[in-house]
């Protein structure tokens, strides 16, 4: 949209009034995504960045493919920042060149529901919380929401405030350290991690390596009784605990897809402790 201000007596404020107008919502919210060998998500994620804000920056951590230039051939900013095994770590240096009020931590599989960005769009513009956390939908094999087997609502804190933001604790799955009260969002981020059977074994190897070899550096153990048990406390807890057993067919294939995967980590440590 574009806005004219007419100002025939004053040029100067005239082209100052029309930059702050376009400029504005870079000042309220950056979005920030943070990646590494993303080269076939990194446009339609920057798309979807682009619902929220204009201000989008990419943080690579060192990709070996075309993730960067895709991201640059799109306009947006791009930082380099030493890759390592999981993506937390960047996310300290993601948020503070965040340049606006807000950041807004997306990652390359991550999408804007419209409801979230007019959500969004309203609630920085008057409130006293720093943080909010909000819901993510999981979508299986990038086409079936999961609503039960613990995949709902998945809760996580995206959206900071930049000045009461403190520090991103360099562990897997760990949760920012910021100032002030939480507030929370309804709106559902849309994650569309899993792909079809394929690439999911092929995330999954890669990504349960690196945390075997986290669980290995911290002296964690297993053994062949590790496996079996692993396997089914976690089918148990998806399928029958946790209700994945509601959404049909696709609920039984994420709940054994997961157990298989959990029990991956596990081989992938007992592989780690009989090479050393």
């Amino acid at each position: 949209m574009y806005i004219y201000v007419y100002c025939t007596d004053k040029p100067n404020l005239k082209q100052s009034l029309f930059i702050d107008i376009l400029r504005s919502d870079m000042n309220d919210i950056c979005v920030v995504i943070s990646l590494y060998n993303e080269e076939k998500l990194i446009k339609d994620c920057i798309v979807s960045a682009r619902k929220l804000t204009s201000n989008v920056i990419v943080v690579d951590t060192e990709s070996t493919d075309n993730t960067a230039g895709v991201a640059r051939s799109m306009g947006v900013k791009v930082y380099s920042y030493k890759k390592a095994p999981i993506i937390e770590p960047s996310r300290n240096f993601a948020i503070e060149k965040a340049d606006a009020e807000w950041a807004y931590i997306l990652d390359a599989d991550e999408r804007f529901s419209q409801e979230l960005v007019d959500e969004i769009k309203h609630i920085i513009k008057e409130t006293n919380f720093t943080h909010f956390k909000g819901p993510r939908l999981n979508m299986f094999a990038q086409k079936w929401p999961m609503k039960h087997g613990g995949w709902w609502p998945d809760p996580i804190v995206r959206l900071i405030k930049k000045n009461s933001f403190i520090k991103w604790p360099k562990e897997i799955h760990s949760t920012p350290v910021i100032k002030g009260e939480m507030g929370t969002l309804k709106s559902p981020l849309l994650h569309f991690s899993q792909g079809n059977l394929n690439e999911m074994v092929e995330k999954t190897i890669r990504f349960e390596d690196k945390e075997s070899l986290l669980l290995y550096r911290g002296n964690r153990k297993a053994s062949t009784l590790t496996f079996f048990r692993k396997f089914l406390a976690e089918f148990y807890r998806r399928f029958i605990r946790d209700k994945g057993i509601l959404d049909g067919p696709t609920g039984l294939i994420a709940s054994i897809y997961q157990a298989y995967s959990k029990t991956v980590t596990y081989l992938l440590l007992y592989e780690k402790s009989l090479n050393n």
